[in-house]
């Protein structure tokens, strides 16, 4: 259990490169809220292939990703092509593609309320968006109000963070070892410039810098630096080469570097409403 928390934590940690909210359905599954995610020209589905792509590299393990506009159909996207897959649901098909589901494939209808619908006449999305509110509510109570807007592929709720982001931070995986020094703080510095660019969207300041250094042997490193004083993008310059002095750069080759930013002043903004969704399935 313990190593399955601490490659969860990784996994999590990857989500963070990606996404301004993540919200854990377990240890191995979370939504993640990609709408405001400027990666690949902000595609939700370009952002699942290299969350896959990153996972794979670094675990070595497998997932299924589901990409929607809500959370309701996320989450079945993420069902729907295990155990290594990618599904889509665009705006425009939910409302069709919710009418042919079967309910017992509705996230949050259990065997016992399948049971129950079915004994009502209600075998799939359509059958169930037949139903006014005042009968579902009638039948299930407060879960009639949900099960009414499923039935139309409607799903309000914001994915919510169960932390405050304690870090921010970007990395690259080169298609060639590097051996210089110049090259690897250049590739840096350019990190950096992304980083800086999110912390002020985000209205953060940091005080903390750490560099991360893989090797071609797949042997990582962390070095970091600490200040009282509010990091500016200019100290990077002199920073960087001394935090890769630190490390064995220079005279092993090196397939990843990234840089992170922390220690910050403000926390980030917890009323953000996700417009794109994604839930990540984590399998071995």
């Amino acid at each position: 259990m313990n190593a399955y928390r601490e490659v969860s934590n990784q996994i999590r940690d990857i989500f963070w490169r990606y996404a301004t909210e993540v919200e854990p359905l377990s240890l191995d599954e979370a939504y993640l809220d990609v709408t405001y995610t400027e990666a690949f020209n902000g595609s939700a589905t370009m952002i699942a292939q290299a969350i896959k792509r990153e996972i794979l590299q670094e675990t070595r393990l497998t997932a299924s990703a589901g990409v929607s506009y809500n959370k309701f159909l996320a989450k079945i996207a993420s069902d729907m092509d295990k155990p290594n897959g990618l599904y889509v649901i665009r705006p425009e098909q939910g409302e069709a593609f919710v009418a042919d589901l079967p309910v017992g494939k509705f996230h949050g209808i259990g065997p016992a309320t399948e049971t129950k619908m079915h004994n009502l006449g209600i075998h799939t999305g359509k059958d169930l968006r037949e139903k006014s509110l005042i009968e579902l509510t009638e039948r299930f109570g407060k879960a009639g109000q949900y099960y009414y807007n499923i039935a139309r592929a409607i799903d309000e709720r914001p994915v919510r963070s169960q932390r405050i982001r304690k870090s921010l931070g970007k990395e690259t995986t080169f298609a060639e070892d590097i051996h210089s020094i110049p090259e690897l703080t250049a590739k840096l510095l350019d990190l950096a410039e992304r980083v800086f660019e999110s912390l002020s969207k985000q209205n953060l300041k940091a005080r903390t810098i750490t560099v991360k250094v893989k090797y071609a042997d797949f042997q990582q490193v962390t070095r970091a630096h600490s200040t009282e004083h509010i990091i500016e993008l200019t100290d990077l310059k002199k920073i960087i080469p001394l935090l890769l002095e630190k490390t064995e750069a220079g005279h092993k080759p090196v397939r990843l570097v990234g840089l992170s930013m922390s220690g910050f002043d403000l926390p980030v903004a917890e009323n953000v409403q996700p417009q794109l969704d994604l839930v990540l399935n984590i399998l071995n």
